[in-house]
């Protein structure tokens, strides 16, 4: 099917956040400066010696048999700026099969695309220590299988999944619009160049600007949030669009419902350029720059929360009208590029900022004497956060990547806890308990896994450290990392009896 083009993206000034993967011009302009920065750096006076990131992930690599107990490594062609799970396919004895979303942002050679792709997770205490780290960096994982291809308009920026319908997602690119997809339903494309858009099965528009980040869906209705280049939070429904064969004569019988409604013969469809669309429930504003993320709250399709480069935290409550509800004017010291909900919790709220720091806040005291008043500061990052989310697994912990490349996990109850043995590292950051390390470039997305637990996607955009491509990376730490130390000690004092038993026989 050929694609309604969405409403036309608008040029603006370079995004702080993704890009197009560099020329060959352009990476051997990169690799000069690269060199004459090092040359400088080299000249200047004493400095504390840091380990190079080929240094760190050697190290990593080394450690990998210990901290984990599966790890899946991907080598991409394209960039992804985002990855997420889908629905779960099969349980089997050892692995479980899963979808998984993420995206191709090209150089403009071929079309860039949404891709699904088909994922076997293993099981917890299945793999073997000696074979998980026994990977080629570059190459493609076994367990990853491109399934379908849909060639998308413009880059994809931002993947989201609908709670009530996993196979329905929403994406972002450089327009103003929002593109809903029914990824089973759409016919599978081959991406060369000059084929066809993909036609998006609904497009949400609202926004006066470009729209590139920020976005979110409801965890109790069909709904979706979005913040733009405008300034502006909009919020959608896409209720009228569901269908069931009771609603919809056109349907036939057996094939189920959809959360999109299908056009009649004859109707919108028929057109390139009569794609179908729906206007915002509501527009809400408040920020004084570009909304970088957004959020709804657990509990409630009405209220949501959003982060700018204004450096604003800005809780909404449709209910009450599109101003704010409450507005903490200085969150962090620099942009804020994220949040997320507790969803164990709904009065925590995480943030990330270009400052490198995670903060939480209690939306019962958000601030103090005007200015922003965190339950705590997490500081573990060396350079800005991109992408924070807490964790379905426990309520506490939650994950935090940046662009140094790290994937940090924490756990908030650690915070300020006596430690009565001795810490490998006296100086880790209070609250961290694991950092994957397996990324050698800023770390863009990651997704923590509702089937399977402590499992967790994550991709980095390589064009830094490589020149192009990506990495993918699937993995579940060792349970021996976050179970509870009393738990841990006794399966160490049961496994030593049974090593006891079986050497005292005959």
């Amino acid at each position: 099917m050929e694609s309604p083009q969405p409403q036309q993206q608008q040029q603006q000034g370079p995004r702080k956040r993704g890009r197009k993967p560099k020329s060959k011009d352009e990476k051997e302009q990169q690799q000069q400066q690269q060199q004459q920065q090092s040359a400088g750096k080299m000249k200047e006076g004493k400095k504390a010696q840091q380990p190079s990131v080929d240094e760190m992930y050697t190290q990593w690599k080394s450690l990998v048999p210990v901290l984990y107990d599966w790890l899946a490594n991907h080598n991409l062609v394209w960039p992804s700026l985002s990855c997420r799970w889908g629905p779960q396919l099969e349980q089997a004895t050892y692995k479980n099969r899963q979808r998984l979303y993420l995206s191709e942002q090209t150089d403009g050679s071929v079309p860039n695309t949404l891709v699904i792709a088909n994922c076997e997770v293993v099981k917890p205490r299945v793999a073997a220590a000696e074979h998980i780290s026994q990977f080629n960096e570059e190459a493609r994982s076994p367990f990853v299988k491109k399934y379908k291809t849909i060639i998308h308009p413009g880059e994809v920026n931002r993947i989201r999944e609908l709670p009530q319908n996993s196979k329905i997602v929403a994406t972002h690119t450089d327009s103003p619009d929002v593109l809903i997809w029914d990824v089973e339903a759409q016919p599978n494309r081959h991406a060369v160049l000059g084929a066809t858009y993909s036609r998006p099965d609904l497009i949400l528009t609202g926004h006066q600007d470009n729209a590139e980040f920020a976005l979110a869906v409801c965890l109790t209705e069909p709904y979706v949030l979005s913040g733009g280049k405008d300034k502006s939070v909009v919020l959608w429904s896409i209720q009228d669009h569901i269908t069931t064969t009771a609603t919809d004569p056109t349907k036939s019988p057996g094939s189920g419902g959809s959360i999109i409604k299908q056009n009649k013969p004859g109707e919108g469809n028929d057109k390139a350029t009569d794609g179908p669309s729906v206007g915002p429930r509501g527009i809400f504003c408040g920020h004084e720059d570009t909304v970088e993320d957004v959020a709804f709250c657990p509990s409630s399709a009405q209220e949501f929360c959003s982060v700018g480069d204004d450096s604003c935290l800005i809780l909404w409550d449709a209910r009450v009208g599109s101003s704010p509800s409450f507005k903490v004017e200085k969150a962090h010291n620099a942009d804020l590029h994220c949040v997320d909900w507790n969803p164990h919790d709904d009065n925590l709220i995480l943030t990330g900022s270009a400052d490198n720091t995670v903060r939480m806040f209690d939306r019962r005291n958000l601030t103090s004497n005007g200015v922003g008043s965190p339950i705590y500061k997490f500081e573990g990052h060396r350079a800005a956060v991109l992408c924070v989310q807490w964790s379905p697994d426990k309520s506490s912990v939650f994950g935090s990547s940046a662009e140094d490349g790290l994937l940090n996990i924490w756990d908030y109850d650690k915070v300020g806890k006596k430690v009565e043995r001795p810490s490998r590292s006296p100086s880790s950051p209070a609250g961290l308990f694991f950092q994957h390390a397996g990324h050698r470039d800023k770390v863009v997305d990651f997704h923590w896994n509702t089937s399977d637990p402590w499992t967790v996607v994550s991709v980095s955009d390589d064009c830094e450290t490589t020149g192009g491509g990506g990495t993918l990376q699937i993995w579940r730490m060792s349970d021996l990392i976050y179970r509870p130390e009393e738990e841990v000690l006794a399966e160490l004092e049961k496994f030593k009896s049974h090593i006891i038993s079986c050497a005292s026989k005959p």
